[in-house]
């Protein structure tokens, strides 16, 4: 690791068992309110045990807000977020003028545009384990040092193979994203986890930046984020073991190349192609299946007039 890298790598990575309690914890909000947004699509099983781990920190005023995103879920995932604890809000009533796109990258941008928080909290909800510490542990950096305005979740992740937990999970981070991040942004060599789903921010860095569609809005983000912030300004907290649904290899070709995209498209590169081809067997040979890549990105929510005036209106 080079010696920049590892003096970030040392200096700006955290032990979530180190955060204090949320007495501490609250004491250190000066004024500041915090967002939790929880983007779901059918995820039934496992939303409400995400919500109900950050539901106390409500109760005590840790967190001003608890927020799910729901894309079109076909399931309970509504009823059973409600249930939990969360204010439930359909993706295709926030800014419809816009129109309605699926994917996690629309429902973290529009997330950002119906809650009012000083500092956002990010979260998956296909998780399981999910305890409070997650987002004490997030939000910890913020709320005492004001230099750092991204902090990025870190963990284990076991590969989940017939009711098996195996190391070997995170597939797409390590094959795909941080040897992107090795090769082209050296400087980001030390980030654990450029992919993870759960991350916090300072509003005011958020709206500045574009959201990508579906799987590559963390890349874009940490990306974008570090671009105006400088790598000082990011920190990394170390939450554990983290369990989720593994996808099968065709799932994760696409999220692959969805990344792939997003991360040369920063680094200058033209992209002439649109779609991504793969492969599956039918009649006795392969037979070529397209796949559309992903949408261009949603604009930084500052240049969007309705959010200007959501903005002036909470202010």
């Amino acid at each position: 690791m080079r010696p920049d890298v590892r003096r970030w790598f040392d200096r700006r990575t955290y032990a979530g068992t180190d955060v204090p309690g949320v007495d501490v914890l609250f004491s250190h909000k000066a004024g500041q309110t915090v967002s939790v947004v929880l983007p779901a699509r059918n995820e039934a099983a496992t939303v409400g045990g995400v919500v109900g781990a950050v539901a106390p920190l409500v109760r005590a005023g840790l967190v001003d807000e608890l927020v799910v995103l729901d894309d079109s879920s076909t399931d309970s995932t509504a009823a059973v977020a409600a249930a939990a604890g969360a204010s439930v809000v359909p993706l295709g009533e926030v800014l419809p003028a816009y129109g309605l796109r699926h994917g996690k990258g629309e429902a973290l941008w529009k997330g950002l545009h119906v809650t009012d928080g000083d500092v956002v909290v990010y979260l998956d909800t296909d998780l399981v384990g999910v305890t409070p510490q997650w987002v004490t542990g997030l939000l910890w950096p913020l709320l005492t040092d004001d230099g750092i305005s991204f902090v990025k979740g870190c963990y284990e992740r076991p590969l989940l193979l017939a009711g098996q937990s195996l190391p070997g999970g995170g597939r797409v981070t390590e094959l795909t994203a941080r040897p992107l991040l090795d090769l082209l942004w050296p400087q980001l060599a030390g980030v654990v986890q450029p992919l993870g789903g759960e991350y916090a921010a300072r509003r005011e860095l958020l709206e500045q930046l574009p959201y990508d569609a579906g799987y590559a809005v963390e890349l874009g983000l940490l990306l974008d984020a570090v671009g105006v912030i400088g790598l000082d300004g990011l920190a990394q907290v170390y939450l554990g073991l983290r369990q989720h649904r593994n996808q099968d290899t065709e799932a994760l070709g696409r999220m692959a190349a969805g990344i792939t995209a997003a991360a040369l498209q920063r680094a200058g590169i033209d992209l002439p192609g649109g779609e991504l081809v793969q492969f599956r067997t039918g009649n006795g040979r392969p037979q070529p299946h397209e796949v559309p890549l992903a949408q261009e990105a949603r604009p930084p929510l500052v240049s969007i007039p309705e959010y200007a005036a959501r903005r002036a209106r909470a202010s």
